[in-house]
């Protein structure tokens, strides 16, 4: 049976919202999926549409949500849609609607810069090495299932978040001289959450199309997407 999927994307373009979900529209037809592209999320107070989709793919940075557009997208999800994304297009979605972010369980808070004497003022001054680690219930959940822990040079997102989350990984941000902070600090970068009926995915790594096109970056996120799928 045909599923099918919609993708809202747009927001800030410095996360490359269609780069990104272009590169993973091909994997979604394969497994399947019809997908309709959305440049804003005015599409989620369609009622009629919204119930035939099966999964969600956000990532629209910032931006704002009207309150029609939001309930929409909240019965989608209680009803049973997945909704899934990555890094800012789904956990620095929407500043303006708390509902959204307790939907989604994990809101961006900082992501750590380099040392201030390097910083050249561009997106680069926050990339840093940092570790994704697995879980130990990531290690036994189908979408992080045989993927040991990994490194990566990007935004390090620490997250607001809450313990209604099923955590898949976790990235650990530790003290500079320069931070404000006086101890590492542990926050969510892969999870899942149940909302109603539907599935909730969020990768936290995928700032750029290199980072998304990178293993296993890659492979989990794809499994994400089926995995939240009604």
């Amino acid at each position: 049976m045909t599923k099918h999927a919609l993708v809202v994307r747009g927001g800030w373009d410095g996360h490359m919202p269609v780069e990104t979900t272009d590169l993973f529209i091909p994997f979604l037809e394969a497994n399947g999926f019809t997908v309709r592209v959305e440049d804003s999320p005015a599409v989620y107070a369609d009622e009629p549409f919204m119930d035939t989709v099966d999964l969600i793919v956000q990532i629209n940075t910032m931006s704002t949500i009207e309150p029609a557009e939001l309930a929409g997208l909240q019965r989608a999800v209680l009803n049973g849609a997945g909704l899934a994304g990555w890094h800012g297009g789904i956990a620095d979605a929407y500043r303006n609607s708390a509902d959204y972010l307790h939907m989604i369980g994990g809101q961006f808070a900082h992501h750590a810069g380099k040392d201030p004497a390097e910083r050249t003022g561009e997106q680069s001054d926050n990339y840093i090495p940092y570790t994704v680690r697995i879980t130990e219930y990531g290690r036994t959940h189908p979408i992080t299932a045989g993927i040991d822990d990994f490194d990566l040079v990007s935004e390090q997102y620490w997250v607001l978040s809450d313990e209604y989350n099923d955590v898949l990984a976790t990235t650990t941000q530790s003290v500079r001289p320069w931070d404000a902070w006086n101890r590492p600090v542990t926050a969510p970068a892969i999870w899942t959450r149940q909302w109603g009926e539907g599935r909730v995915f969020v990768s936290a790594p995928g700032h750029r199309l290199e980072i998304v096109e990178s293993r296993p970056v890659r492979t989990i996120i794809e499994r994400g997407l089926l995995w939240a799928a009604r």
